[in-house]
């Protein structure tokens, strides 16, 4: 991708650079108030990150009472509502809001060569409605904690004596946040491209944020029904889910999955345009059928809406629309496998780069596969009958989620992590980070696999004697995931106090983000940015020399 010069512009990879985003204006009320999309996606990436803590916490206290089968140091009712918790925190205020919220916020303007988003003032409001939500599920924290698991299933969610209210509400404004900030990245990637940047010409993140946008605004609104008849059946008594009031629990799962599994995308999708700018930028090579991935992307979008009753095999639904939705399931993977295979094949005869971001690359296509494969057994009818509710459902939950999304999001903090901050981390430190967390987190939840397979039930507090040494391997792989997390956290805030400042294109990029000064201007560009070809037109390097990124 190359850009018409402006003859007035400043030069972003001169030193003589222009004030940036992060000192154009000063004091905590120019943070408050900022309509800028760069601080508003710093603002979404620290608080995610803030609860991404909260929720690995409560985990690793999950794992460390589960290394021997009888009470340590929680009770059946305390551990309830540590899972629960864990699992509501994690998904509704980390995973569903990271990369979107956070690095959507920041990169899609930039790689668009906009100046900011179409509706700033809504974009902040966003970010506002977000802090609401998270401040219930705060306070459900506080007031008694919540017991009923993050799916909230009735008929239990409607007869807990819990805070189940709080949290609903927390989830149920959560989800205004994420259609709010859905509807404006749909409106600036339609409107407020670059002149020259036709659809065929725009980053692989971008067309992977634009399908994400499209699942928050066509299916939250159906989460956000679905909690609010849960708080009214309990305010006011009325009969929708709880059958001995003539409801119907299996109507709520039905409407909590048609939600809730492309919300599993919602999470997905943007690591995929993560992984494809990774790949491409440190291998040094066009990307391998960009059209084929641009468009799978949506079409992952779009099937992602009929697969919803997968979740229900064991539920009682007829066996003609069990055999439709485990055909639906299979279909689901080829779009993503063309993923994987085009990654792959850009890879081949690529001049790689084995920094810390290609590390977390290389991870995730690991991790990721594992997830993805081993959702094949659990879209088999006959196999999940055995399956279903067991570890088994556990391991291949956070090898998709953890294992792909996470990965690809500390993996996209590193790649941007100059451009976002001004600063550069130490790369020995990048590694090791990257080599503790790949091997944690493989250790913890490669085990909980046979154990699915042998029959352990998730969600118990207690467990056979006979599973233990399988626990305690998981434990063990938790707090050395943990360790690496922390790790990670200590360099990239140790990186801020560096005299040194990042390069403008520190990996060799094309895309237009890399054509802005490290950290941005405030406005982003001087100029209108004119495009002109593909953002993986790399220049053409010798092979046999191969690339190595400037220090």
């Amino acid at each position: 991708m190359s850009t018409q010069p402006a003859s007035t512009s400043i030069n972003p990879f001169d030193e003589n650079r222009e004030t940036d985003y992060l000192r154009a204006k000063k004091g905590l009320m120019s943070w408050l108030v900022t309509v800028d999309h760069k601080r508003l996606g710093v603002m979404y990436g620290l608080a995610v990150l803030f609860f991404f803590l909260i929720a690995g916490l409560l985990a690793i206290l999950l794992r460390t009472e589960l290394f021997t089968p009888d009470q340590d140091f929680m009770s059946a009712q305390t551990y309830n509502q540590v899972f629960t918790l864990h699992g509501a925190i994690m998904v509704f205020l980390f995973i569903i809001p990271s990369v979107p919220a956070a690095m959507g916020n920041f990169l899609l303007p930039l790689m668009l060569g906009a100046k900011d988003v179409a509706f700033p003032r809504l974009n902040l409001l966003s970010f506002y409605i977000y802090s609401v939500a998270s401040v219930f599920f705060i306070a459900a924290l506080l007031n008694g904690g919540l017991d009923t698991g993050w799916t909230f299933y009735t008929p239990y969610s409607t007869q807990s004596g819990t805070a189940v209210v709080t949290a609903t509400a927390g989830a149920f404004i959560a989800g205004f946040s994420s259609i709010l900030t859905g509807l404006n990245f749909i409106v600036t990637v339609h409107k407020m491209r670059a002149p020259g940047m036709t659809w065929n010409r725009m980053p692989l993140f971008v067309w992977a944020i634009y399908a994400t946008a499209v699942i928050q605004v066509l299916a939250t609104p159906v989460l956000a029904i679905t909690l609010l008849l849960i708080i009214i059946e309990r305010v006011l008594g009325i009969g929708i889910f709880d059958p001995a009031m003539g409801g119907d629990p299996v109507l709520f799962q039905h409407f909590f999955w048609f939600y809730s599994h492309p919300a599993v995308y919602i999470m997905i999708l943007p690591g995929f345009g993560i992984i494809s700018e990774l790949i491409t930028v440190h291998s040094r090579k066009h990307i391998f059928g960009y059209k084929a991935i641009a468009l799978s992307s949506v079409a992952i979008a779009v099937i992602s809406f009929l697969v919803w009753g997968h979740h229900l095999f064991v539920s009682g639904q007829s066996e003609l629309v069990g055999i439709l939705f485990s055909f639906l399931t299979f279909a689901v993977g080829v779009p993503t496998a063309i993923k994987v295979f085009s990654w792959i094949a850009t890879l081949y005869r690529g001049s790689i780069v084995y920094n810390t971001s290609m590390w977390y690359a290389m991870a995730f296509l690991w991790t990721f596969s594992v997830g993805g494969l081993t959702g094949l057994p659990l879209s088999t009818l006959a196999i999940d009958v055995h399956l279903h509710d067991t570890y088994f459902v556990v391991a291949h939950f956070h090898y998709v989620m953890v294992g792909g999304t996470v990965v690809a999001f500390i993996g996209g903090i590193h790649h941007w992590w100059g451009k976002i901050t001004g600063k550069m981390f130490n790369e020995t430190a990048g590694k090791i980070g990257c080599l503790l967390v790949f091997i944690g987190f493989n250790v913890t939840f490669m085990t909980q696999f046979f154990l699915g397979h042998q029959g352990m039930p998730r969600r118990y507090y207690a467990y056979l004697p006979e599973y233990q040494t399988m626990h305690q391997v998981s434990t063990v792989g938790s707090w050395i995931l943990a360790a690496g997390l922390f790790w990670i956290m200590i360099y990239l805030i140790a990186s801020l106090f560096n005299k040194s400042r990042a390069p403008a294109n520190p990996w060799g990029g094309v895309s237009l983000e890399w054509h802005t000064q490290s950290p941005p201007i405030e406005h982003n560009f001087h100029e209108t940015p004119h495009v002109h070809g593909s953002p993986y037109d790399f220049p053409e390097i010798d092979k046999s020399a191969g690339f190595h990124a400037p220090h």
